[in-house]
């Protein structure tokens, strides 16, 4: 995992900065009308969802398992932002098993808190919010993401909906990111294909970057960068496309014009559809060639 310090200064500067209103520091608007962008898919599978529990070392994680209710399928590892499991990841899981994946969407807060580990229409702004949010970030570390990588990938394939024949895919949001590089690299037998999206700490000067485990990886991967990120570090697009082609793996990395942070989950308030849809769509495109 990133280092705290630099993670809490980027999340600051995301979440703040280029002249978002109070407003938009919201991340979560639950309201029926945030969740109903998403296009109907034509064939789409029948899904069956459910609400299921994780042993890990460490505890008992809660998380929403979906999957199309017939046949065995690849996995994927669903790692949210840091406003948590909530009803935009699971409506994003859903999708995403309708189109043919079993998919884990997880609590990744689980140690301290059940979901939901956010208010509703949390105001990052708010110190007692960012205080309670930050909190929650800082009991995450590498050992953690490693821990829960194991766990999660042994979890999935031992259910029935998972095709492990096939490669998994592990996506992540904001936080999410890294955890996406920690996933594919100590689990490399398992991870064929990951995607960061707008993902933050992923290529630091700190011993512990994310980066710098690519060559433990064999996965393919998207990172979608949002373009105030690239305004704050236009560097680490570059540091990670040297990362990638120095281990010989693919790697899709863009900046998508216009894009705030936080511009996937249909929920926050600097949602960008246009952008979020080509992203989605990507993310398909990645999955179908490498989940072999």
């Amino acid at each position: 995992m990133c280092d705290h310090d630099s993670f809490d200064d980027m999340v600051e500067y995301q979440l703040r900065s280029k002249g978002l209103s109070r407003r938009q520091f919201s991340a979560l608007t639950l309201g029926a009308g945030a969740l109903s962008v998403f296009p109907p898919l034509a064939g789409a599978a029948e899904v069956v969802e459910s609400e299921v529990e994780i042993e890990t070392p460490d505890g008992t994680a809660d998380a929403c398992f979906a999957h199309p209710a017939q046949g065995a399928h690849p996995a994927v590892l669903v790692w949210p932002d840091i406003f948590g499991l909530r009803p935009a990841f699971r409506q994003m899981g859903r999708r995403l098993a309708e189109s043919g994946y079993a998919v884990l969407t997880v609590n990744p807060f689980y140690r301290t808190q059940k979901a939901p580990t956010a208010p509703e229409n949390p105001d990052f702004n708010d110190p007692a919010t960012r205080t309670s949010l930050m909190t929650l970030r800082a009991t995450l570390s590498a050992a953690t993401g490693a821990t829960d990588a194991r766990a999660f990938v042994t979890w999935l394939d031992a259910q029935p909906a998972v095709d492990k024949r096939r490669r998994m895919g592990t996506t992540g949001y904001c936080m999410g990111g890294p955890l996406t590089m920690y996933t594919a690299a100590e689990r490399s037998d398992r991870i064929g294909a990951g995607a960061s999206f707008h993902g933050g700490g992923l290529a630091t000067d700190k011993p512990d970057s994310p980066h710098l485990l690519v060559p433990d990886m064999k996965a393919q991967f998207l990172i979608a960068i949002a373009e105030n990120d690239d305004q704050r570090d236009p560097e680490g697009k570059d540091t990670l496309r040297k990362a990638f082609a120095a281990a010989g793996l693919p790697a899709e990395i863009e900046v998508y014009a216009g894009t705030k942070h936080g511009w996937c989950p249909p929920d926050a308030a600097v949602y960008d559809h246009d952008q979020a849809e080509k992203a989605w769509a990507r993310l398909l495109a990645l999955f179908e060639r490498a989940l072999a």
